[in-house]
């Protein structure tokens, strides 16, 4: 009976979910409900204690992330910088190469710390123009932007100032750079057979006489009012996150050590401040704000006429994300106290290796909330100190367990019910039957790709 209130209540969120009910006030009511058919004494205790603190403990951590995310796609998008990539990657590429085109500006604009949500609003009026020159078959657009925006860029390539990415390094103590050798081995597998099969959809539609298609619904209108912008200074703030982050991930250990002691005028008494579980978060903001002044001054005339009706719907669009976490993650919390999670936890510490365990663990976790982030919240927040015990006593390094456990939040949580691939696919004009089977495949190659590199670890020891 334990079991089934667990999994009734993960069936009723995803269901919820998928109806368009918003996550955060489902999930902390079918959380209490499931408390309620356990222990009816312990609701309120439990929503104050755990789901509440969870939740607020999430938005602490990671709000900032979101923040500075969207408004950093945002100010990409109305400088122009977005666009003039896209047409860098056209030049170089050609309009018959679309896919790789799209793909690659998709993870240029993803790893430079720009919101999936916001590239897909930003790139899809190039790519569906990009595809009508090239007559590609507009179905097979979603996923290629899925293969560029939401595989490996958010959570295999090291430094990835994605959330996916940042999470493990709070539970782990490491940095966004972990296992590098791991990640950049994922991400080729990822992208290379992710194209290889994309491209082969292309030429088999090409050999049927299939083109575009004639599409009205959503059908973009490419803005004519940006001025050109170079290409170099377009990249630069990307390479700006990157370059900062990579630099203060080994900065700041040196400068404020292992723990920081706030002592201010104000303050009662002095504060310990742990220096090493904030380490990441902290080395992607600051590149994020360096990223955004450069915006900020080399694009100032289109940002002063276009700040204020941009920055408002995208620092909404951040709150909007966030609490959406931050409640799956008080959801989690809720069902990780419960008997029944504690009986699935122990059948899944029974699989002997660790790493499996935690990939497969984290894999059905996010796609049954669909949502990596949520998912990896869950996971963590519930079984970490499992993860680290069992890693410790088989001499696995904490920066492999944090790969493994980043790309196995990226399988399985694109599902049919995940909201950025419903955003997608509405965003595109597309529906589930004609173009979620492309994404389904990405979503498969992903989950092979969280199993691929543990079996490189074993194999060649590789970090």
């Amino acid at each position: 009976m334990s079991v089934l209130i667990v999994l009734a209540a993960l069936a009723g969120l995803i269901i919820l979910a998928y109806r368009g009910h918003s996550v955060i006030l489902v999930a902390p009511l079918i959380a209490m409900a499931a408390v309620a058919l356990t222990d009816p004494s312990a609701v309120l205790p439990a929503f104050s204690g755990v789901f509440m603190t969870k939740m607020a403990g999430f938005v602490q951590s990671y709000f900032p992330v979101f923040l500075l995310g969207a408004l950093f796609g945002k100010l990409m998008e109305i400088s122009g910088f977005a666009q003039s990539i896209v047409q860098l990657m056209m030049r170089l590429f050609g309009p018959q190469r679309s896919i790789i085109v799209i793909t690659l500006t998709a993870t240029l604009l993803t790893y430079g710390g720009v919101s999936v949500f916001v590239v897909v609003f930003a790139l899809y009026p190039f790519g569906a123009e990009a595809f009508r020159r090239a007559d590609i078959p507009k179905r097979l657009l979603p996923g290629t932007i899925a293969l560029g925006a939401m595989t490996y860029p958010i959570d295999a390539l090291p430094g990835s100032p994605q959330i996916q990415n940042i999470i493990p390094t709070t539970f782990f103590g490491t940095t966004s750079w972990a296992a590098p050798g791991l990640g950049l081995a994922g991400s080729a597998f990822i992208l290379g057979l992710g194209l290889l099969y994309l491209e082969r959809s292309r030429l088999r539609a090409a050999r049927r006489g299939e083109g575009y298609g004639t599409h009205t619904a959503q059908e973009p209108e490419i803005r004519s009012d940006q001025r050109p912008r170079s290409a170099v200074i377009a990249i630069l703030p990307l390479v700006l996150v990157a370059v900062v982050n990579f630099v203060l991930t080994r900065a700041f250990p040196a400068l404020l050590g292992g723990s920081y002691t706030l002592s201010l005028p104000g303050m009662a008494k002095p504060a310990a401040i742990a220096v090493g579980p904030q380490i990441g978060i902290w080395s992607v903001l600051a590149g994020m704000v360096v990223a955004i002044l450069f915006i900020v001054v080399t694009a100032w005339p289109e940002v002063r006429r276009h700040y204020h009706a941009s920055a408002k719907p995208a620092i909404a669009g951040a709150l909007l994300a966030t609490m959406n976490t931050a409640s799956e993650f008080g959801f989690g919390a809720i069902i990780a106290i419960l008997p029944g999670f504690l009986v699935i936890s122990h059948a899944l510490s029974a699989i002997p290796d660790p790493l499996v365990n935690e990939a497969l663990t984290i894999n059905i976790l996010s796609g049954i909330t669909g949502s990596a982030a949520g998912g990896l919240s869950i996971a963590l927040a519930a079984m970490a100190d499992q993860f680290i015990a069992a890693a410790n006593a088989n001499g696995i390094p904490m920066e492999v367990l944090h790969r493994v456990a980043a790309m196995a939040a990226g399988g399985m949580d694109t599902l049919p019910h995940n909201g950025a691939i419903i955003t997608l696919l509405s965003v595109t004009g597309m529906t589930h039957r004609q173009a979620y089977g492309n994404i389904f495949v990405m979503t498969l190659i992903k989950v092979a790709a969280s199993f691929l590199v543990i079996a490189l670890y074993y194999a060649t020891g590789l970090v």
